[in-house]
């Protein structure tokens, strides 16, 4: 019936719906958990919050296939070394490839299959690409939040549509109008990175739009209510006299037809005048700390901004190409290792807020005025397809509050980001990642403070890698990272996109996501102390 309306009709509505903005009434947790050789420590929650497990990296898939018959582990070894097992260059692994199951898409949907054609999966599920795999071949999944044990996670693809076996994905999010998921890989940009599209059943069929889109650092992805493709990449750039030269830009993929991807578009990258009205800020890779960093970086400084396209289909064909080298070479901004971005809801889809990474060292010469613990970064415009906007710095990270990674919008005026430290400013710090809640509407610039709602942990498996992490032979990363922070409806309406309904976590259908990556891998759904686990189609055996 939507797909019906004019468009005119249906982009209006989903620009103007309404906000119904709550507290949170979310207490803070005063401290992170430190990061202590050899002892693990579990998840902390914020008063008020409590959390159960929707999977485990030792779940079997229903529908295994040759390497991949776990959620969270590949089949190259066992999920724990041997007794006096140690790792050696050239030798199979003592341990099992962890796949690290990152970002999570929550949909609700009726009619999906899974492998047991007599089985009724019902119609709540989760969905993830795995950011890592033996061999770089990775895969799919999808929990089955209304199936048993046995039913509970179905492997979607581990190849595309060709054939061609996929590559570890990071970001991830539903296109209403193709009602394709959408999957993103990080690069170099040459050889690798790009987004794919696939349909959420079994089988899936994932499509790469390489010719299209190309390839890049891809990791977060946002659908705007025009059917546009919003991107953040992530590619570091080299290290010069102890920080990162900013490498990374944000994008967006305005479709000839949105609802078929694959029919070409035009792929914009954002550009960001300086301050004295001279010019674009363009790419520097002789320095780290240039006047232009620092000023992005200052509280109250605000840019103008345009987007300019970078690749048009109907200009430059279908072969595949260098996103990231084109964004450079047509005097698009780059930022320091931004990750995620999303609309804040309920608006207009008229502010976007992305992370940035930063250089995750407790010693980037950078600090926290050059980007080196990265930040947040707000860009306002009137609409989302608009040409011009604005561009301010809503937060700038600190040693405390840094490497922030995947978001979520809480409410209207609330957002959570998650950090991803990685074992050396774990290490540094004596820190493990936090989840921290910020209120759009504080100055931060003051002394306002973000409140932590997680405190991340270290499980057993994790602890254990940490120990082994850095030796020859060993493949897997060590501390528990924070990530795949999702609030979402689950509808799969051109309604029900993300940034047009104000969330209600808890409440209305409204639930709440994260993955404590490595280690075991564990994706885990938030709850309210006042709404226990009820009315979420549990189902015996699980």
């Amino acid at each position: 019936m939507m797909i019906q309306k004019s468009r005119g009709v249906r982009i209006a509505a989903l620009l103007t719906a309404s906000a119904t903005a709550g507290a949170t009434g979310l207490g803070g947790i005063a401290d992170p958990n430190p990061r202590l050789p050899g002892i693990s420590v579990p998840i902390l929650l914020a008063d008020g919050l409590h959390q159960s497990a929707v999977a485990e990296g030792s779940m079997r898939l229903e529908n295994p296939s040759p390497g991949f018959d776990f959620y969270g582990f590949n089949s190259d070894g066992p999920h724990v070394p041997a007794p006096g097992a140690l790792p050696a260059s050239g030798a199979p692994p003592i341990e099992a490839t962890k796949t690290e199951p990152d970002k999570n898409t929550y949909l609700v949907l009726n009619g999906l299959h899974g492998a047991d054609a007599n089985y009724d999966y019902g119609s709540h599920f989760l969905f993830q690409g795995h950011e890592n795999s033996a061999g770089g071949k990775s895969f799919i999944t999808r929990i089955n939040l209304d199936a048993d044990g046995a039913h509970r996670v179905s492997l979607l693809a581990t190849t595309d549509a060709s054939g061609t076996p996929l590559p570890p994905f990071d970001g991830s999010t539903w296109d209403p109008f193709s009602r394709r998921l959408l999957f993103t890989a990080e690069g170099n940009g040459t050889t690798t990175g790009g987004v794919w599209q696939s349909t959420p059943d079994v089988p899936a069929v994932p499509v790469d739009l390489l010719g299209v889109i190309g390839r890049g650092g891809f990791e977060g992805v946002q659908i705007d209510p025009y059917g546009d493709v919003w991107l953040v990449e992530d590619i570091g750039g080299p290290t010069i006299a102890g920080a990162r030269v900013a490498n990374s830009f944000i994008y967006r993929f305005v479709p000839k037809n949105r609802f078929d991807l694959t029919r070409g578009g035009k792929l914009q990258a954002l550009q960001v005048m300086k301050l004295d009205g001279t010019g674009p800020i363009v790419f520097d890779g002789t320095n780290a700390l240039t006047q232009n960093l620092k000023d992005l970086h200052t509280y109250g400084n605000v840019f103008d901004t345009r987007w300019v396209t970078v690749h048009d289909t109907d200009v430059d064909g279908t072969a595949v190409f260098n996103a990231n080298a084109l964004a450079k070479a047509k005097s698009a901004t780059p930022f320091k290792r931004p990750e995620n971005g999303l609309f804040r809801p309920a608006i207009g889809f008229r502010e976007f807020y992305f992370s940035e990474t930063g250089d995750t060292s407790a010693t980037t010469t950078a600090g926290s005025d050059f980007g080196g613990f990265g930040g947040v970064m707000k860009l306002w415009q009137f609409a989302p397809n608009a040409e011009r906007g604005k561009l301010s710095l809503f937060f700038k990270g600190d040693l405390e509050h840094t490497s922030f990674d995947n978001l979520a919008f809480w409410d209207v005026n609330h957002a959570v980001f998650v950090e991803d430290r990685g074992d050396g400013l774990h290490g540094q710090a004596n820190t493990l990642d936090s989840g921290w809640l910020f209120d759009l509407r504080a100055n931060y610039s003051a002394d306002a403070e973000p409140a932590r709602i997680i405190a991340g942990g270290r499980d057993a498996l994790a602890t254990l890698d940490s120990a082994l992490s850095g030796q020859p032979g060993f493949q897997n990363d060590g501390d528990n990272e924070l990530t795949g922070i999702h609030v979402s409806d689950g509808d799969a309406s051109v309604f029900g996109l993300l940034g047009v309904r104000a969330p209600n976590p808890f409440q209305d259908g409204w639930r709440v996501f994260y993955t404590q990556q490595h280690g075991e891998n564990v994706t885990y759904e938030m709850f309210d102390d006042d709404r226990p686990e009820h009315g979420h189609h549990w189902r015996s055996g699980w």
